[in-house]
């Protein structure tokens, strides 16, 4: 049967289009390829659109990729869809995308699309009118005023406060902008004097247009949201489980870091409420999907107040599609996978259309086709002990679903603080936090390290940090038998120490940070002493950061005396026995990826670009946070010399696998020795695999999408591995090899 082709459209004009960038991401990873010919689009802020090329979908953010589509994507118009794709599936966020432009402009096209057609995504966009037909229809929301663009000029904050007064608001109350989303421009004011910061703040929250202001009262109870969906065999809306979201009292709202930073939100599916609260705030949501005329999806966000009444605060009508977001989370309690999720909103619009046939309904997808007894079990560990399990959360889900389904029968196990092992169902996996997890686990689900390889013949360990990394849990998988991805129990143990690293290649003749380790009980007994021994590290400024930990966990350059101090008592204060403090090394800071065993080959680096003066965690996993420059903008000799350098760096500590080396590259000019070098920070040997991490990035440059690259580092794990049980592994080929590094 001929596939229909669906274009993913993404990015957009509106000031969300980095949430927008990773929801079209996630639509391309599940959309059913049995059914469906996939083709990425792109809208620039300016408008230009472009095929996108496959490679740039895993970069983390769109600055990464952008000044690259006009010499490396195929420029198209609007009018060009109609021979490129049958359906739209709209993947944008905002301004241009939610607000019926967009909407038009595909009815004027006559091409079908996924979601609420022009009038309801106007309407749903518009905040002061939606409000106004629903208060008018009976449904309950915030009580609040206006504030007018050419208000702006003459705003003041007594007479402000008198309309609040008027309306019913007291403080704290909440401004928002009318036309925004994900929390952009939004604050939470608790006083008079923060009203007219926070309304200006709100207006021009969009570059180049100002827009009007929402001030409504905060209304207390219980913030949920609910994904409605469409029975289209039934006609009739289909509510999905209720989320409970746990706001940040210190944020009071759900802001746009809660939304989409790893592990920062606390959520509740279902929410914990009864049973009759729960039908409640569903119905009602329901009515608001009929009211506002949104069709096929909407996501409904309300209060459940505390006399319970529901109270809804912000209807959408799409959601973000994120890999843990709300549609999918509430999906899986209802045994519906991303893919199935997906595949029914497309049904839902070809029904709509009249362009759903038997035939269609009636093809089955291949995924599960083959029999579990041929594929390889693989588990998946992920959680761990670590500063860095929420981000291991992340990396473990989107390794299982990038794990090929031709091949493999993913196993996900949840490893907790004491290191013990859960097998999780998809409604766990889906967790917005390990914390969130960790309340839906039962004993049941419990199994040991012994009996692990009665569920798996491969363990792909997505942990990071701690015990995952340091050595531990690779001894463990040996003693059981099981192979397992990446380096031995010595080069974990080695490379997770800092220190102990940085000497090793030191003495291999590797160019690394001067740098001093200064122990918890040097510091307490010679404080004065310690501080003269660094001195000879060289002049401030210098870099202090834990021996053992990743993720820029308490990482900081320190301008003298009195910062480092402040720094290293801040390391301590965590219970870490040793602080490295190294000297601050000037150039061009890159990231390595390397692959293989004996003979691995790195990948093209990139430039960690960083807006202070080290690369926080949020520039790291925050969507639109950070920027990564893939190759890095250097000449080809000097890309060249990093890469070899890494290899041999890789080789002299026993890498397997893959790892991501972290240096500076310095030319003759900013290098002491006036040769260019470059300079090793670490090495880590099981980085992140999140959706949008680095490493996807350079393996795409060599033309390996995800699924190949972990394909990859399973096939080099068998190969490391080759002693163990090792079954069905002509299903695992090597993708990217150098000459003589072969499959097992």
């Amino acid at each position: 049967m001929k596939r229909i082709r669906v274009g993913v459209l993404m990015g957009g004009k509106s000031i969300e289009r980095e949430v927008s960038f990773n929801s079209g991401r996630t639509v391309c990873d599940h959309l059913d390829v049995e059914r469906y010919d996939i083709i990425p689009l792109y809208q620039m802020m300016s408008g230009q659109l472009y095929i996108m090329p496959w490679s740039f979908l895993y970069r983390g953010k769109t600055v990464d990729f952008e000044h690259r589509l006009s010499a490396q994507a195929q420029a198209i118009i609007w009018d060009d869809l109609k021979e490129l794709i049958d359906i739209l599936y709209i993947a944008l966020h905002g301004r241009f995308a939610e607000d019926g432009t967009l909407q038009g402009l595909l009815e004027v096209l006559a091409i079908p699309y996924v979601g609420t057609k022009r009038f309801g995504s106007a309407l749903g966009m518009e905040k002061i009118m939606q409000k106004k037909i629903l208060h008018a229809a009976g449904i309950a929301v915030p009580r609040g005023i206006v504030v007018e663009p050419e208000q702006l000029a003459t705003l003041d904050e007594t007479i402000l406060s008198a309309q609040l007064v008027d309306a019913g608001v007291s403080f704290p109350c909440i401004v928002k902008p009318h036309q925004e989303g994900s929390s952009l421009g939004v604050q939470v004011v608790t006083c008079a004097a923060q009203l007219i910061s926070a309304i200006n703040s709100a207006a021009h929250c969009a570059p180049g247009y100002v827009q009007r202001v929402l001030i409504e009262e905060k209304v207390n109870g219980m913030e949920f949201t609910t994904i409605i969906i469409t029975d289209y065999k039934k006609n009739k809306f289909q509510p999905l489980s209720v989320t409970e979201v746990v706001v940040d009292d210190a944020i009071q709202f759900f802001d746009y870091e809660q939304k989409y930073m790893p592990g920062k939100s606390i959520q509740f599916t279902p929410a914990r409420c009864n049973e009759e609260q729960q039908e409640l705030i569903q119905e009602t949501c329901c009515n608001v999907m009929a009211i506002l005329e949104f069709k096929n999806m909407g996501r409904i966000d309300g209060i459940l107040t505390s006399d319970g009444r529901v109270v809804i605060i912000d209807p959408n009508s799409f959601s973000g599609a994120g890999p843990a977001s709300f549609m999918f989370k509430q999906a899986a309690q209802c045994n519906m996978n991303h893919t199935q999720l997906i595949n029914h909103l497309i049904e839902t619009e070809l029904y709509a259309c009249g362009m759903l046939s038997d035939e269609f309904i009636a093809q089955k997808m291949e995924i599960g086709q083959m029999s579990s007894q041929e594929k390889i079990r693989v588990a998946v560990l992920f959680g761990g002990n670590s500063n860095e399990k929420e981000i291991s959360l992340e990396s473990g889900r989107n390794v299982i679903y990038k794990l090929s389904p031709h091949k493999y029968d993913p196993v996900p196990v949840y490893v907790n603080q004491q290191l013990e092992l859960f097998i999780v169902d998809s409604q766990q996996l889906v967790s917005s936090s390990t914390f969130e997890l960790e309340k839906k686990l039962n004993s049941q689900q419990k199994i040991s390290w012994a009996t692990l390889g009665n569920y798996a013949d491969f363990v792909f360990i997505a942990l990071h940090g701690g015990a995952g990394e340091n050595g531990s849990i690779q001894g463990a998988l040996e003693m059981v038998g099981l192979p397992y991805n990446g380096s031995s129990v010595l080069t974990s143990a080695l490379c997770m120490d800092k220190w102990k690293t940085t000497s090793f290649l030191r003495t291999e003749g590797f160019d690394v940070p001067r740098n001093y380790l200064l122990t918890r009980s040097a510091w307490q007994t010679d404080r004065e002493n310690a501080l003269e021994e660094l001195q000879n590290i060289g002049q401030f400024p210098l870099i202090v950061k834990p021996h053992d930990d990743g993720c820029s966990v308490m990482v900081s350059k320190v301008a003298d005396n009195e910062e480092l101090t402040a720094a290293i008592e801040t390391i301590f204060a965590h219970e870490k026995e040793a602080v490295l403090i190294e000297e601050f090394v000037r150039g061009m800071e890159l990231t390595v990826g390397v692959l293989g065993n004996a003979h691995p080959r790195a990948l093209p680096p990139s430039q960690a670009v960083s807006t202070h003066a080290i690369l926080s965690i949020a520039e790291k996993f925050l969507p639109g946070a950070g920027e990564n420059q893939t190759p890095a903008p250097l000449p080809e000799h000097a890309l060249c010399f990093v890469q070899e350098t890494m290899e041999k760096v890789y080789k002299a500590v026993g890498c397997k696998g893959y790892a991501r080396i972290d240096c500076f590259y310095q030319n003759a000019q900013q290098s002491p020795t006036g040769i260019e070098r470059v300079v090793t920070l670490e090495i880590n040997t099981l980085p992140g695999l999140t959706p949008a991490t680095c490493i996807f990035h350079q393996a795409a440059e060599v033309g390996m999408k995800p699924m190949d690259f972990i394909d990859a580092i399973i096939m080099f794990g068998f190969e490391q591995h080759a002693s163990a049980k090792k079954p069905f592994t002509q299903f695992v080929q090597p993708v990217l090899h150098n000459e003589g590094e072969k499959a097992a």
